[in-house]
């Protein structure tokens, strides 16, 4: 009995570590953004009211809860700048996310099929770019697509182009560095799903008279498909809020929800709104999470 206490113990701390990290790192602080998102901007240190005060008394507590309003909340549904900042997010989220998809499978199905004594070798020229900085390789991409940079240079020699292209600073740079940036993202998650694939379902499905294509389809495609739906959400929730990448190679007549957040945060010094920008992205994201979590679910309960 004394031995079942001893170990039922660390057990139930690492029970509990979850959910005090969850309270201590993501529900507090959200709270604090929230409360903020519920203020209103003023020229004052911090740069909003009201701010509680548990010193002040009960009385101000409560005056300070009754200026709390949703003004912010209407103002990024009313004015266009948000409204097409966390659209536009939306879109190059999506549209990265498939090239990613469409891109990466490929390279982790060979991965995969590759031999055993190789593939350690292949995991680790994926991870290779962890090992930089994200912000120096986001400068070097800067370097290489500028008027006078390295790719220009290269298609000049080869005889391809007959005068430098424009690449800096246009949506096809930024979709090339976040496509290159959060490759192993959608690799990695893919590679460990078909990795684990068991090769005896290809041979009966060749036995039952089943083509290469037609058992990939069939057999390969539909048991990847957790290992592409983590992929994608490791890549798409990220790509929304993405700040870098759109802020230095792509254009600044459209600004992603990032952008706009940065802009209001340090430039405007409104931290109410940024603050409801923030409270706004995380619920969209939620929504991916949720519906991955229900389809997660529901597979479960078939296979029991």
């Amino acid at each position: 009995m004394k031995n079942r206490r001893l170990f039922s113990r660390p057990a139930r701390i690492a029970a509990i570590a979850p959910y005090l990290w969850m309270l201590l790192f993501f529900l507090l602080p959200f709270g604090f953004v929230f409360k903020i998102a519920l203020s209103q901007t003023a020229i004052a240190q911090p740069p909003y009211v009201p701010a509680f005060d548990p010193g002040a008394g009960w009385d101000a507590f409560k005056a300070a809860l009754s200026q709390l309003s949703l003004d912010n909340f209407r103002l990024l549904a009313s004015d266009n700048l948000y409204v097409l900042s966390y659209w536009r997010s939306l879109v190059v989220a999506v549209t990265s996310t498939a090239i990613l998809l469409v891109l990466g499978y490929p390279v982790a199905y060979g991965m995969a099929r590759l031999p055993q004594r190789w593939q350690p070798l292949a995991m680790v020229l994926v991870i290779v770019p962890f090992w930089t900085s994200f912000l120096i390789r986001i400068y070097a991409w800067v370097n290489i697509l500028q008027h006078d940079g390295l790719l220009n240079r290269v298609l000049l020699k080869l005889h391809i182009v007959d005068h430098p292209l424009v690449w800096l600073s246009t949506d096809s740079a930024m979709y090339l560095g976040i496509v290159y940036s959060y490759f192993p993202f959608m690799i990695l998650p893919l590679y460990a799903t078909l990795s684990k694939m068991d090769g005896a379902l290809l041979e009966a499905a060749a036995d039952l008279g089943c083509s290469r294509g037609r058992a990939f389809w069939l057999v390969t495609f539909p048991l990847s498909l957790p290992g592409a739906a983590a992929g994608a959400l490791l890549c798409f929730i990220p790509i929304v809020g993405e700040f870098v990448i759109p802020d230095l190679l792509a254009g600044s007549n459209r600004m992603m929800i990032g952008q706009t957040l940065w802009l209001e945060f340090f430039s405007n010094r409104d931290w109410p709104t940024a603050s409801a920008i923030a409270v706004v992205l995380l619920a969209v994201l939620l929504v991916p999470l949720l519906i991955y979590e229900h389809f997660q679910r529901r597979q479960l309960e078939e296979t029991r």
